[in-house]
């Protein structure tokens, strides 16, 4: 692709005007024409432009603690600096996050009864233990279902079952997805206990040696080439006292053919003993042994969370924090040909968005009563684990933290007549959100995907754990007229397919109109609960609550 200048894009300077007056002589509000005209601040170009630049081949795809990384935080810093805002952390933009840096020999096999399974093909495994040898040998394998232990569900597939040093063989999703009418869990709404980082942390709780997941697409949301992509390679966990002892000492996925070839063995038919696993907590053994070697290399490394702040004019200790993640996946070396994951879509929109929104608030003729954060995470893509570091070491007490609002991935398909609430019904934040959606004639609607769990994969999900009232919306389904619908039909074909893979590139025809809508949407939120002396609140039927 071609290379591109890294400088910042320079700050416009929009002209605010004074109180006006209409025809029948009533004065317009000065107010209400300084936020119209920050608002109208944000442009298709300014988006367009910050995201062919973190998307370019300079930024080698992003990775953290990778050259990628000083390109992309030096550029972000620029920006910041260049608009006006001040530091986030003390006198300092960024704050460091300790993360541990595990990456498996490629050169390894499982064998799990007389069946051996090769690396990226039929399997992937790692390791969360700061060791750079760890073994699984001749372990028995334990069917456990979908791995959940929830007791507001009456759900234990543990339940009675001593798992320690055994290998448990795990299910994606959770059991509402396929039964949505059986009044399980959320329907096809995916919970916390659909999550791959559920179903790792309890199988440790449970003392396993090893969970594999098996991967299926419908259920996961996504292919097997996205597992191989992304649990492949440099892996990434906070250090943590004990070397992540507590952790089983090996984390995978099967296939599903894969599988289905473990089950034969065991005279089992793998959709049958699913069937039994959907109507209720269920394991069984699959009266074989597993074995595995993952020798690792191990890095302890420091990356970056970048935070800028815009102090409030009235309450500066209360803040409403937007969060980004400027990371993506790097470049892979071993690759031939186009080797850079460039993440154009995921996330140098969502950062993109974040630079224009605080730009917008920069050209407001005064700061909102709340202090705005723009906090850009690293390691999303690891496991949230720049924002999950934030969450446990707050620079602004959470306590002070009004909410927060996340981009990630957003929505190039053009103007929409709907805005997607991802994980709807959670907060009050959807009333702020409902109001900025009637500016633009639209209309909120649940997300298209529910049981993807997408609420429980970013970053706003480390806020919402530690009882942050935390809003994810972008653009909805429906394209506000024929020839956007003509648009999205043709660049849906280009897209599909590139999430975690080498073509999700910038393209020069992409239409920015959506991604502009909801970044002005997502503007205007923050800035009312900024001007706003009132806590939004989770809702009672939500999982989460203030602490």
């Amino acid at each position: 692709m071609k290379r591109i200048q890294l400088a910042a894009i320079p700050l416009i300077s929009a002209t605010l005007f004074a109180c006006g007056v209409n025809s029948d002589n009533t004065s317009t509000s000065s107010a209400d024409n300084d936020f119209s005209l920050a608002y109208q601040n944000i442009t298709d170009a300014t988006l367009k432009a910050h995201t062919k630049t973190l998307a370019s081949d300079e930024f080698e795809g992003r990775s953290p603690t990778s050259k990628g990384e000083k390109v992309t935080l030096d550029y972000l810093v620029s920006n910041f600096k260049q608009m006006g805002y001040q530091p986030g952390n003390g006198d300092s933009y960024l704050q460091a996050v300790n993360l541990l840096e595990m990456t498996a020999s490629p050169d390894m096999t499982m064998t799990i009864g007389d069946n051996q399974f090769a690396y990226k093909k039929g399997m992937i495994a790692s390791t969360k233990r700061e060791q750079q040898q760890v073994n699984v040998t001749d372990s028995d394998v334990v069917f456990v279902g979908f791995g959940v232990n929830a007791p507001e569900y009456d759900w234990n597939d543990y339940e009675g079952l001593d798992v320690k040093g055994k290998t448990v063989v795990i299910l994606v999703n959770d059991p509402g997805f396929e039964r949505p009418d059986s009044g399980r869990f959320q329907g096809k709404t995916m919970t916390y206990y659909g999550r791959w980082t559920y179903k790792y942390e309890e199988a440790s709780r449970q003392g396993a040696a090893a969970a594999i997941i098996v991967h299926e697409t419908a259920p996961a949301s996504y292919g097997w080439s996205v597992v191989a992509n992304s649990w492949s390679g440099p892996q990434y966990s906070l250090v943590s006292e004990n070397g992540n002892a507590e952790r089983v000492a090996v984390e995978g996925w099967l296939s599903n053919d894969a599988a289905k070839q473990v089950f034969s063995a065991a005279g089992l038919n793998f959709t049958e003993e699913k069937a039994k696993a959907l109507k209720g907590p269920y394991h069984t053994s699959l009266k074989q042994k597993a074995s595995v070697t993952v020798n690792s290399t191990m890095k302890k490394s420091v990356s970056y969370n970048v935070m800028a702040t815009l102090p409030g004019s009235e309450t500066p200790d209360e803040h409403v924090i937007y969060t980004a993640h400027w990371d993506h996946l790097g470049k892979d070396d071993s690759k031939e040909g186009d080797n850079i994951y460039n993440g154009a879509h995921d996330n140098a929109t969502g950062t993109a968005s974040a630079l224009a929104i605080a730009r917008a608030y920069k050209a407001l003729n005064s700061a909102p009563k709340r202090s705005v954060d723009f906090l850009i995470v690293t390691a999303e893509e690891q496991g949230l684990l720049g924002s999950q570091y934030y969450a446990q070491h707050p620079i602004i007490p959470l306590n002070k933290t009004v909410a927060n609002i996340n981009m990630d991935a957003m929505n190039v398909l053009g103007r929409t007549k709907d805005v997607s609430v991802v994980g709807m019904g959670k907060s009050e934040l959807e009333t702020y959100l409902a109001k900025a959606a009637a500016r633009q004639d639209r209309t909120l609607t649940q997300e298209s995907r529910p049981e993807a769990g997408s609420y429980y994969r970013s970053d706003h999900f480390s806020f919402a754990k530690q009882g942050v009232p935390a809003l994810y919306a972008k653009g909805g389904n429906t394209p506000i007229d024929e020839q956007t619908a003509q648009y999205k039909k043709r660049t849906k074909v280009l897209i599909t397919g590139c999430y975690h893979q080498v073509c999700d590139q910038f393209r020069e025809n992409w239409d920015f109109s959506g991604v502009r809508e909801d970044a002005q949407l997502l503007f205007e939120v923050g800035y009312d609960i900024a001007q706003s002396a009132d806590w939004p609140k989770w809702n009672a039927s939500s999982e989460f609550q203030r602490k």
